[in-house]
Parts: C-alpha cells; sequence; structure tokens
C-alpha cells in the first residue's frame, strides 16, 4: 500500500517512478501487478478529442462610463450575458453570425494562441451602469478571469455511429455515409482515464489534472455521466494553457466544436489499482448505433470492443465496414509523455479527491409530451409501377384524388416516385412510360419517426409528400404536408 502524499513526497525528491498507461499494460503481462506496484508510482493517461460541452467564463473589468451587458460577442460569435456586469461565457459549439465555419471554439483557440478578439456589447443602460454600448479588442492579457469550465469532457467511453439510411448524414460523429457506408467512433480507450479507474477511486472531485497544456482540476462528474459511459467536469486556468493541446473544429451540418487535451495521473497505490490498469482494448466493449433512424433511442447494430474499432473496420451484416476514430490517438499519447514528463520534473504534484464520483447514475431522458410519430398520420399510398404509362398514372391521380404515387416493383419496395407536376410536364413533354419522368432519389420517412421529422424532411426538400418505408424500403404508407398542417393547425 501507498499513500498519495508519499508518492508526492517522491516527486519532490525527484524519485518517483513515472510510465504512461500504454507502458504499465506491458509490464503488468511481463512482470505481474505485485512487482508493478513495487516499482511503479504514477500511471499518466491521455485523451484528445472532439468535446462538444466545453467553454469558457470571462470577467473583462469595467468600462469607463460603466456597462452591464445585455449582449455581448466575441469575434461576431454571442456570449451569455446572464451573469454579473461584464462577465460572459462563451461556449464552444456557438456558431459565429457572420463567418462560415467559425465559432466559439474557434474565439477559444485564437485567445489562447495569444491573439486579440473583437468584443462588443450592448448594454441596458441603468443609473449605476449607463453605458448602453461598447467595442474593443481584447486578448488574454487584458482580461481579469479567463476560465474553462467544461460540463461534458472526457467520457470513459462512446457509442460508435453509423446510417442504414439511403441517404449522407452529417452529425455530431461525423460524416455518415448512407448504407452503412461508414462508421466512426470517438474515446482513445485504453489509455483512456476513466477506464484506467473504472472504480473513480483516484479521480474524483478536487483530481488536478493536465488540461491543454495547463493544471486543471476535476469539479464534478459530467452532464450525462452515467457508468460505464462516465463523464468530468473540469476547470482550467485558460491563460496557462498551450495552443497544441486545444484546436477548434468544424463538424459541417452541426457547429463548431473543440478538440481539448486533457491527461490524468492514477497513483498506483494498490494492487486492486494496477489491475484497473491492465484493462486491454478488447475489454472495452461499446455499441453501434444507427443513426439513420431519428430518434432519441437509435437502434442498436451491435456490441463491439474497442479492438475492433481500433483495427479500421468491424462487421455489419456480414459487410465489412470502414471505421474512423474521431479522437487523436497520437496527441493523447503526446499528452501522457507530456505530464509524464512534469511529474519527473517536480512541477506536477498529485491531488487527493475530496469527493467520489457517482459509481451508479441512471441518464434521464427530458420530460415531454407525447410524441406523435409518422405511423400515427400516414396513409395507405396508392402505388404504381415503372413500365405504366404516363395516361394511366394520370387516370389513377383523377380517381384517387391524390398529388403522388409512389412508384415499386412487383414486391412492393419503393424505387421513385410520380407527383401530378411530373404528370403535367410528361404530357407537355410527350413522354410516355412513368419510368421516364420519375424521381428516383426520393426523400423518405419511416412510421416511427417524429412528426418533427417529417415536418423538417417537407421545410427542407421544399416537398409535400413523404413516402413512408421499412428498413428495406418497402412502401407501407405515405405521409402529406396537407395532412401534418391539419395535424399541426397550420
Amino acid at each position: 500500500m501507498k499513500t498519495i502524499e508519499e508518492i508526492n513526497e517522491k516527486i519532490r525528491q525527484g524519485d518517483v517512478c513515472v510510465v504512461t498507461a500504454e507502458e504499465v499494460k506491458e509490464m503488468i503481462s511481463e512482470l505481474g501487478p505485485e512487482r508493478v506496484l513495487k516499482e511503479v508510482d504514477v500511471v499518466t493517461t491521455g485523451t484528445f478529442g472532439a468535446m462538444c460541452s466545453t467553454g469558457a467564463v470571462f470577467n473583462f473589468g469595467h468600462s469607463d462610463p460603466p456597462i452591464k451587458f445585455k449582449k455581448v460577442w466575441l469575434n461576431d460569435v454571442e456570449a451569455y450575458a446572464g451573469l454579473a456586469a461584464v462577465d460572459a461565457f462563451l461556449g464552444a459549439t456557438k456558431p459565429s453570425e457572420t463567418k462560415e465555419l467559425y465559432g466559439g471554439s474557434n474565439v477559444i483557440e485564437e485567445l489562447v494562441a495569444g491573439k486579440e478578439v473583437e468584443l462588443k456589447a450592448i448594454g441596458y443602460g441603468t443609473d449605476c451602469y449607463p453605458r448602453k454600448e461598447i467595442e474593443t479588442s481584447v486578448s488574454l492579457e487584458d482580461i481579469n478571469q479567463a476560465e474553462m469550465i467544461n460540463p461534458r469532457n472526457a467520457y470513459q467511453r462512446y457509442r460508435a455511429a453509423t446510417n442504414s439510411s439511403d441517404r449522407l448524414l452529417r452529425t455530431y460523429m461525423g460524416t455518415l455515409l448512407p448504407n452503412y457506408g461508414n462508421l466512426t467512433f470517438a474515446g482513445t480507450g485504453e489509455i483512456s482515464p476513466l477506464n484506467n479507474d473504472p472504480e473513480y477511486r483516484t479521480i474524483g472531485v478536487g483530481t488536478r489534472i493536465f488540461l491543454c497544456g495547463a493544471k486543471g482540476y476535476v469539479i464534478g462528474e459530467g452532464t450525462q455521466h452515467s457508468p460505464p459511459f462516465g463523464t468530468l467536469m473540469v476547470k482550467g486556468n485558460l491563460k496557462e494553457m498551450s495552443p497544441k493541446f486545444i484546436k477548434a473544429c468544424y463538424f459541417p451540418g452541426y457547429a463548431p466544436s473543440i478538440y481539448v487535451g486533457i491527461g490524468i495521473p492514477i497513483p498506483v497505490l494498490d494492487e486492486d489499482i494496477v489491475k484497473a490498469l491492465a484493462v486491454r482494448d478488447s475489454d472495452i466493449k461499446t455499441t453501434i448505433v444507427d443513426f439513420g433512424v431519428a430518434r432519441r433511442v437509435r437502434p442498436v447494430v451491435r456490441e463491439v470492443s474497442y479492438a475492433e474499432l481500433k483495427s479500421g473496420k468491424v462487421e455489419i451484416n456480414g459487410e465489412e465496414v470502414r471505421v474512423s476514430p474521431l479522437s487523436s490517438f497520437y496527441m493523447a499519447e503526446k499528452i501522457m509523455r507530456e505530464l509524464k514528463k512534469m511529474i519527473e520534473r517536480g512541477e506536477f504534484l498529485l491531488s487527493t479527491p475530496v469527493e467520489r464520483l457517482k459509481r451508479e447514475e441512471v441518464f434521464r431522458p427530458m420530460k415531454q409530451k407525447e410524441i406523435k410519430v409518422v405511423k400515427d398520420v400516414m396513409v395507405k399510398a396508392v402505388t404504381i409501377g415503372e413500365d405504366w404509362t404516363v395516361e394511366d398514372a394520370a387516370r389513377l391521380l383523377i380517381e384517387k384524388n391524390v398529388n403522388h404515387l409512389p412508384v415499386v416493383d412487383e414486391e412492393g419496395f419503393l424505387k421513385g416516385i410520380v407527383t401530378s407536376w411530373d404528370i403535367a410536364k410528361a404530357v407537355f413533354r410527350k413522354s410516355n412510360k412513368v419510368r421516364d419522368i420519375m424521381t428516383r432519389d426520393v426523400i423518405t420517412v419511416y412510421p416511427e419517426d417524429p412528426i418533427a421529422i417529417a415536418v423538417s424532411k417537407l421545410e427542407k426538400y421544399d416537398i409535400s409528400a413523404l413516402p413512408v418505408i421499412d428498413s428495406r424500403r418497402k412502401v407501407l404508407g405515405i405521409v402529406t404536408s396537407e395532412a401534418l398542417s391539419k395535424l399541426l393547425g397550420r
């Protein structure tokens, strides 16, 4: 048995043995847990990935005459001003109001890099804060406090993402190709902090950490903490951070985000901790979920290990699917080595948590009213075949009093769609067959999709109906903008 204070004394004396999480696993395999416990004092862990729940609190100091922020922008990215007079919180995923592919993450990165940013604010104009607007330029040197405060970082593990739909999806898990065309995942697996301390014995409230090159702290469990999908809430001084370990990024179709580098030292106190440090990627399991179904609870495709994910390919439905990581293993390893050097030089002491993180926590969904789904409003679709003549299609539209005809094969699988407008154009152009005029790239919905998804697709693609299909693309019905308008009272 060792204590953290004993290890800290070794650090002060320059007599500490520090290894990375990568190194310790080989040592445990070769030497066994007992010998590793005797020889090793600290193991450094690391992760470097996009952490959307990241932001910074600033105090800009008082202007003359003073102002109380009503709204405030940094490089045209709005920060939250509902705090004290000249305090503001800037979220990494807040997009710029004027610049494309730019957001709060870029502002934070530029400040850490020593650059100035433009501050614009409007005020309430009160007796004690009479000023109503201000524009100026500020750098970190000009700001009193600049604290990175991240509600949710360092996921213990994360669900992998794929896409069963026939459309390309742009998500916070990156671009997902249609028909299981690729798979993405996040987290660094066996070198990630919480995977090496799954009981949260040494990582808790008050644990000193490496945060983007600075000394930071764990200040609580992160939002959505749900072991074994644990998360951390962390803080650190932006002024002490290095631009090497913080990088802005942008996920097209989603939002800005930011890559945050976190390293956490694990004191080797007893054999149980050593056994936990022996974890390998093959031991760490997660699930592949289908983003092609736009629901809160997405279908699980299969369970998978981080060893499989890191191999670059996994099997789905008998087919090999390419895998790409959203986290940087190279940077995570660099963080582990950097933290190791800091400890060896006596620049980084360990701290004892003042409170353990919860080991059992259930993540609850948002409370909301009953959700109506597509199957509640869809009607039976009137369908036709590709070989039908345009004249027959026109006659069917009139007889059934409909404006949309899904085109199906003999088994009822969707091949296209024809509208009354298509028929009108076909008559003018003297087209003969449905296959010549049908739209083949059909926008569709599933019966369990929320009504909001259907409305969004109708508006996004400026169309008036959506065939309802199953996972095999068999037509189950159709939902129209007219039916949705009646339901929503529009």
